[in-house]
């Protein structure tokens, strides 16, 4: 509350109790008699104040003028003592909400958790070359991680890094490659599944050379993105998304017009989020948002740009109204979107790409479910179940159209003979 309010406010209640006494005054001056008073409930501070009576005693008017002039400077002082007490509330309330996200932090410190140790995922462990010693630098603030020879991951802080990642070669012995036969090797090696794993090696074992070469940069980062798909640890993963969205920041900061480089910042946004609080999910939402339109912009033909922005706007769709509320009350306008606007996004990857993923076509059945068109919802659920399944994605969407298909079968009576 502002100091003059509080002025005003002050200055108005000595005004108003002032004509009560002057009221006061003239009822007694008139009736000269013995009077019972109460002051009024609104002049009651909860239990601070009883009620006054003042029985077997005549005043006159100076007297009573006194009393009330009394009872005006405990009150004003009362009133005075809660405005202190808001402002010192107002103050502390804005102090614990910058410390509440720098608390995990101060915990780390006060517990000597500078360095953190985990074990090494399977995916690590599974590896049979030998790993090349990494020297980290005692005054660098890159949360890029090590592994030493006991199967250790050490890491500087599980936050982001704030600059392009120490260079790590996984490889003692590195084949000599120039930047378009590195490239098209990464990208040749990542359309298998089982070879993501090797392609983020090959890439970080370059990563010294090529550091400043934006198609290598959106390109490691995308394999920090594939390296937190493969991951089972949620530190791995955080760490991961961590340093890939931090490589996607500098890549749009470098090349603002190339598409790739908004399409994986804004995938690692995603994956960041997973670890945020509400607030920050509500944040990295918009920006998610904000960088697939621009890969959009640039990129209009590409339909994993399409599918992504299909489940935004199914997700954003499917909350609910007090979620909404919640959100918007807490942290002002949050973004909206219908299930015919994801539809829209779902057919124009199969227009682009026919058959393009399982999870596209389980994700079409569900709008056109929502949308109480069953004809449609069987058909694409058949056209899923056709597709192999190739990525843990494949597995999980396929599960899930097996769901919906029992579902739909269940009642027959609405949809007969709609299966193949």
């Amino acid at each position: 509350m502002p100091h003059s309010t509080n002025k005003e406010l002050i200055v108005g209640i000595m005004v108003g109790t002032t004509g009560i006494s002057l009221l006061l005054l003239w009822y007694h001056k008139v009736r000269k008699s013995r009077t019972t008073l109460n002051l009024p409930k609104f002049l009651s501070l909860g239990n601070k104040f009883d009620s006054m009576t003042f029985q077997d005693e005549m005043y006159n008017g100076q007297g009573t003028a006194a009393i009330f002039q009394r009872r005006q400077l405990q009150i004003l002082e009362k009133l005075n003592e809660l405005l202190i007490n808001m402002e010192e509330l107002k103050e502390e309330i804005r102090v614990l909400k910058e410390t509440i996200p720098k608390l995990e932090e101060y915990i780390q410190g006060e517990l000597g958790g500078r360095i953190t140790v985990h074990k090494i995922s399977p995916q690590h462990r599974a590896r049979k070359r030998r790993l090349a010693t990494v020297q980290n630098s005692g005054t660098s603030n890159s949360s890029e991680e090590a592994e030493s020879e006991g199967g250790y991951i050490t890491a500087n802080t599980d936050t982001e890094e704030q600059s392009f990642p120490v260079a790590k070669a996984f490889n003692t012995h590195i084949e000599e490659l120039n930047l378009d036969v590195l490239l098209q090797k990464a990208d040749n090696l990542r359309m298998k599944e089982c070879s993501k794993l090797e392609s983020f090696e090959l890439l970080c074992d370059h990563k010294e050379k090529f550091r400043d070469e934006i198609e290598f940069i959106w390109r490691l980062a995308r394999a920090y993105g594939d390296m937190y798909e493969l991951s089972t640890n949620t530190q791995e993963k955080k760490h991961y998304a961590n340093i890939g969205k931090t490589l996607g920041e500098r890549a749009i900061t470098r090349a603002p017009t190339n598409g790739h480089c908004h399409l994986w910042y804004a995938v690692l946004c995603g994956y960041v989020s997973e670890f945020e609080g509400l607030q920050n999910k509500i944040n990295y939402g918009h920006r998610f948002k904000e960088h697939l339109d621009k890969a959009i912009q640039f990129l209009p033909e590409e339909p994993f740009l399409y599918y992504l922005k299909g489940r935004y706007c199914y997700t954003v769709s499917k909350l609910s109204w007090i979620e909404k509320k919640m959100a918007a009350t807490l942290f002002g306008k949050i973004p909206s979107s219908t299930v015919e606007e994801a539809l829209q996004n779902f057919l124009k990857v199969e227009e682009l790409h026919p058959g393009f993923s399982k999870s596209n076509y389980l994700f079409l059945a569900k709008c056109y479910i929502d949308l109480e068109q069953t004809d449609n919802a069987v058909k694409f659920c058949n056209l899923a179940v056709l597709l192999p399944c190739v990525t843990k994605e494949d597995t999980d969407a396929q599960r899930e159209v097996k769901k919906i298909t029992s579902s739909l079968k269940s009642d027959p009576s609405r949809y007969p003979d709609r299966f193949d």
